[in-house]
């Protein structure tokens, strides 16, 4: 098995709403802001070569919507054919793309305009685009708070051309990758756990976008139910400290991955390390 990261660009957000009700004068210790109280935040996906499939785990915002979101500041936006060529494969190559959800930094690069900007191509035609089925039906008619995180130009496309798989409980993509769903950050999400010889890899998504939210309690503002975070969050920690596994995070523009350890009931980073 073959594993690389993808930097898919980065953007701004807001420390206050990355961090919740957590105080700035304690979140600021762990994680740089700045003048401007924002955060600078990674879209950081994976991309897994097993030897029979290339699997994608998210997609980035892509740049269908960057004048629309320019608030967020997104800069180093990649092409994803480009970047896949770097590394000997090509976008036609992809077999499968796991979408932890589908908020625009996730899943925005599934999809492109054509040089006339008349119609939405795939990106990846050859793939098979997972999606938990709580989260697609989210996504199709959103509630109040999430309205303005989907935008049916990422995502029908896949729909329309037969490439959607929805999960609707834990399952196996193939023997090294295990899919499993949380919810919390939003419903449905998928939480990949990628299992090579000597470790499992959790690529974590939102459920905790970067290590300085390892704190059960440290959720963002943008959590559409709180209380379902904290105790996800909390089931998934205590399994990566008890069997040393390897998180891998998305948002996280200074850290790429680490082992925690649980000390009197607590969460903390043991070790940080590149993938």
């Amino acid at each position: 098995m073959k594993l690389h990261k993808i930097e898919a660009g980065n953007f701004q957000v807001d420390g206050g709403a990355a961090f919740g009700v957590v105080p700035k004068r304690v979140w600021q210790k762990r994680y740089p802001c700045n003048d401007d109280n924002f955060c600078r935040f990674a879209m950081r996906c994976l991309l897994i070569d097993t030897g029979e499939k290339l699997i994608l785990i998210d997609s980035g915002t892509g740049d269908k919507q960057l004048e629309y979101l320019k608030y967020y500041d997104f800069v180093a936006v990649i092409n994803f054919d480009s970047e896949l060529k770097k590394l000997g494969y090509s976008a036609m190559d992809i077999t499968d793309v796991i979408l932890t959800h589908l908020h625009f930094d996730h899943c925005g690069g599934c999809t492109y305009y054509n040089a006339d900007r008349t119609k939405v191509e795939l990106t990846f035609p050859n793939a098979t685009h997972w999606v938990g089925e709580a989260q697609w039906n989210n996504f199709l008619k959103p509630n109040i708070r999430e309205g303005d995180s989907y935008f049916p130009e990422n995502m029908l496309a896949v729909q329309e051309a037969g490439k959607l798989r929805l999960v609707t409980e834990n399952e196996w993509l193939c023997p090294e990758v295990e899919l499993r769903l949380f919810n919390g950050h939003t419903v449905g999400q998928l939480v990949s756990y990628i299992h090579t010889e000597k470790k499992t890899i959790v690529y974590v998504g939102d459920v905790i976008p970067i290590a300085a939210s390892l704190p059960v309690s440290w959720i963002s503002a943008y959590d559409t139910y709180p209380i379902t975070s904290m105790e996800e969050k909390r089931a998934l920690l205590d399994e990566a400290a008890e069997k040393h596994q390897t998180l891998m995070f998305e948002h996280d523009a200074y850290t790429e991955c680490c082992t925690v350890k649980e000390v009197f009931g607590k969460y903390r980073v043991e070790e940080s390390f590149p993938l």
